[in-house]
């Protein structure tokens, strides 16, 4: 049983290390089965982040769809290039961008297995450690929405592992392909990866630092770091035509920033800040902490003496493990300093510390389950029931990995979005291409996905403010929308219809009450029109559109009712004759 668990490649069957590797696809499979299993339950069904990243690809069917669509031409624009015609060529072969987001993340998730399993062995050539580190890692991002959403972001775990498998085995065309992958699909990638291929060319010994003398050490990474700085050349002249991206001054100063904002960065709290804050932080909503716990053994087991942890000869190149470490901080620490211009520093970090952790994690746990067994094998002359117990310890870990899914909340975590109201989602979709629907309910955020028709706005999601010309026409739209929707005013609405060509509103049951826009974390952030509607509704007269809803409702489903805007007009002048 030692043998099998922890002997090392070259002592041990060829069989043995695809046993591993096998069961490490095996779950990988599992896993992805079951998000699978969630995709597919319904014919309205979208992952949360995919709502807003996908829905405008729907255009490569139609390209009828969204004309004239501000939130639409901006997704696209910044959409990286990779991805787009990724999505755009299996359009080609009849999957639609839905499907594709859906069956993404199954395939992902096994390529990630596989380079996972690689780069522990080139690290420490002993299979089960690949096996539990591969497994470790699944559990990450199976607890995130990143893989799940079949987004951009999903991409970066495939493409940054091939990287870093490519790399320890200096294979100089797939390091290459690797780094280019990552800059059509995930560009913040491709610093990191440049800041490693830097960092190649010092060595560390006897607590000095020198620059290498190996020729061949400077040609890989400089043809890596060329091909690097042309995939970034041609993301850098990129316009997207939205404006600059907002300075730290400016985003100090919009609520959207602050706490409780849709895109909260600067928060008071130190360590939620700079540690767990989803965009400041260095390591935002693990899921699980069983893999950077263990990783943290990993350095203290390795200062053990061999005779107790006599597996630790064979690992090599431990130090880039550390290497990828230092690149990640590096970056976030730059990404701190040029504020918003590299993006969220927590791009840097949460993605490559999680395959970091849990590579570290399972070879932690490799050389402790051998360092069990080892001392079972040594007491059995002394005491017959140490083997025994040594092997139901070194099985309690293994136990512990596999089954670690079992009390962690949500696993799978998918945030798949299921639509509720079908019969909404078809009236729409009925409608012209070219119709306009305007709401402050949370159901309009699923009409561009699930009809394929454009909304003047929403609030999860669409509201990306880091682009200044973008965000300031989303901004004047949204504060334009609660006006006229809460407004007494006949003239307010029949403008506001008028000038943003408004076809429908969907209003939702209850959304005429103080408290609705007061626990709408989205429209309170919008100032000083929240707090006027607020206060218009404390007054306790009715808005013109609630007055006007029962006769112009053109279909209502559950706490959800269908307005024409062009009979709201045309209610508004006989209400006018009255006065």
């Amino acid at each position: 049983m030692h043998q099998f668990l922890t002997a090392p490649i070259h002592q041990s069957t060829k069989s043995r290390t695809i046993f591993w590797f096998s069961l490490a696809l095996t779950f990988a499979t599992i896993y992805g089965g079951m998000v699978l299993q969630q995709a597919f339950t319904g014919e309205y069904v979208i992952q949360d982040d995919a709502r807003q990243h996908i829905f405008w690809m729907q255009r490569f069917i139609d390209p009828g769809l969204f004309p004239n669509d501000l939130i639409a031409d901006y997704f696209q624009t910044v959409a990286p290039w990779g991805y787009t015609n990724l999505y755009r060529l299996m359009t080609w072969v009849g999957i639609t961008p839905i499907l594709l987001h859906k069956l993404s993340p199954i395939i992902l998730g096994l390529i990630t297995t596989a380079y996972c399993f690689g780069i522990t062995i080139e690290l420490f050539p002993v299979p089960i450690a690949g096996f539990l580190s591969s497994l470790l890692l699944n559990h990450y991002i199976w607890m995130r929405d990143d893989v799940v959403s079949g987004t951009a972001v999903a991409f970066v775990y495939p493409f940054f592992t091939a990287f870093l498998y490519y790399l320890l085995r200096r294979n100089l065309f797939g390091s290459c392909v690797a780094i280019a992958l990552q800059g059509i699909f995930y560009p913040q990638a491709v610093l990191i990866s440049s800041v490693i291929l830097i960092l190649q060319l010092f060595h560390w010994k006897k607590w000095q630092v020198y620059l290498s003398h190996q020729r061949k050490d400077y040609l890989f990474s400089g043809i890596c770091l060329i091909v690097a700085s042309i995939v970034m050349l041609i993301y850098a002249l990129k316009s997207n035509g939205y404006g600059p991206v907002i300075n730290a001054d400016a985003a100090k100063q919009m609520p959207e920033f602050l706490t409780k904002g849709k895109s909260e960065f600067f928060s008071q709290d130190f360590g939620h800040f700079w540690f767990s804050g989803q965009r400041s932080g260095i390591l935002p909503r693990l899921g699980t902490t069983l893999p950077l716990i263990a990783s943290l053994f990993l350095p203290f087991i390795l200062l053990l003496n061999s005779k107790i942890v006599p597996l630790k000869a064979v690992t090599k190149n431990l130090g880039y493990l550390l290497q990828i470490t230092i690149a990640s901080l590096a970056m976030f620490c730059i990404a701190h300093l040029f504020l918003f211009r590299l993006h969220l520093p927590s791009r840097y970090t949460e993605h490559s510390l999680r395959i970091v952790t849990a590579i570290a994690a399972g070879i932690a746990i490799a050389l402790i389950i051998d360092a069990l067994l080892n001392w079972g094998k040594k007491q059995g002359n002394v005491a017959p029931t140490k083997p025994i117990l040594s092997l139901i310890l070194a099985g309690g870990l293994i136990a512990l990995v596999v089954l670690e899914p079992t009390w962690l909340k949500r696993f799978p975590r998918t945030d798949y979005v299921v639509g509720s109201v079908p019969q909404i989602y078809e009236f729409f979709a009925q409608q012209p291409k070219d119709i306009l629907i305007a709401s402050v309910a949370e159901e309009v955020n699923n009409i561009p996905a699930f009809s394929q028709r454009s909304i003047l706005i929403g609030g999860e999601g669409y509201p990306v403010p880091y682009h200044t010309g973008y965000y300031r026409q989303i901004r004047d739209r949204t504060l334009d929308l609660i006006t006229a929707y809460y407004s007494q005013n006949l003239n307010q609405l029949e403008e506001f219809i008028q000038e943003y060509s408004i076809d429908f509103f969907l209003v939702e049951t209850g959304s005429f009450t103080p408290d609705y826009i007061r626990q709408s974390n989205w429209m309170m952030q919008y100032q000083p029109a929240a707090n006027q509607a607020i206060a218009q509704l404390e007054t306790g007269n009715s808005p013109l559109l609630a007055q006007i809803s029962d006769r112009c409702t053109r279909l209502q489903v559950k706490n959800l009712k269908i307005i024409d805007a062009n009979c709201a007009i045309a209610k508004k002048i006989s209400f006018a004759r009255r006065i």
